[in-house]
């Protein structure tokens, strides 16, 4: 049995707890009847970094609206070519695929290719009227959420995800029924998870993030973990306890 200790500070209840995977970062959870907001570090909740493929939410809202893909069964080319020093060498994601099936794969490249077509104004745009992220798009480079200056802290990711569920953004009904279409990562018969995975390589060190929400019927809990370690270090665990130590604690809180 896991123990326990609940902090208030800085308008957020602070949840500590023994973990399987003892990574550095954080976890936020907003519980949305209660409305209540859960840290496992209240500091770290406000600190921004790079989102990562987590960016693949607002981006495919963005390129909806813009007109930039039709829907999510749209098939974006493969360019022939992509930088594995950056990116990794995933030979199984190295041809034309579908919107929806490069979110759920995270084929970086695909999304990349996007971006070349909606340009930085219009992302500016966006990213303001959305309040996510720093706004700072000074990378010249189209990936400009995985390397470069534009950062995002745990606690906008949630708030940017409250958002998206209340559809309280400059995107159309049907944009927003697309994307959570394409979010859905789990699904029974008491909740469905909609979520993105992230994870970036930056100054000697891995940034994993998992973000998104868990609907049940009678309440909600939008949730942003991000874990931090030395690349030097190795830990095989470090992907997937992006999401362990986020439904550990979303179990505690009997959401799941």
């Amino acid at each position: 049995m896991l123990r326990f200790l609940f902090i208030f500070i800085f308008g957020c209840t602070v949840q500590t707890a023994a973990q399987n995977c003892d990574i550095p970062g954080s976890t936020v959870i907003y519980d949305y009847a209660a409305k209540k907001w859960i840290c496992t570090d209240s500091a770290d909740a406000w600190k921004p970094s790079q989102p990562a493929s987590t960016f693949k939410i607002i981006n495919l809202l963005i390129a909806l609206e813009t007109g930039v893909i039709k829907d999510e069964n749209e098939v974006i080319k493969w360019p022939g070519k992509t930088d594995t020093s950056l990116y990794g060498y995933r030979p199984e994601i190295y041809k034309d695929m579908t919107v929806k099936r490069a979110f759920e794969v995270s084929a970086g490249w695909a999304f990349i290719e996007l971006s070349k077509k909606i340009g930085k104004e219009r992302y500016r745009h966006y990213l303001k009227a959305c309040r996510y992220g720093n706004g700072d798009l000074s990378r010249n480079d189209p990936d400009f959420w995985n390397f470069g200056p534009f950062k995002i802290s745990p606690r906008n990711q949630v708030e940017f995800l409250i958002s998206v569920y209340e559809e309280k953004l400059p995107f159309s009904k049907r944009n927003f029924a697309i994307l959570k279409r394409v979010m859905i990562t789990e699904q029974t018969n008491d909740y469905t998870i909609r979520s993105k995975t992230g994870w970036t390589r930056l100054d000697g060190n891995d940034y994993g993030w998992w973000t998104g929400y868990l609907e049940k019927k009678n309440n909600v809990y939008f949730f942003a973990t991000r874990l931090v370690k030395e690349r030097k270090t190795q830990n095989p665990d470090f992907g997937s306890c992006r999401k362990l130590v986020t439904i550990q604690r979303l179990k505690e809180l009997k959401a799941m």
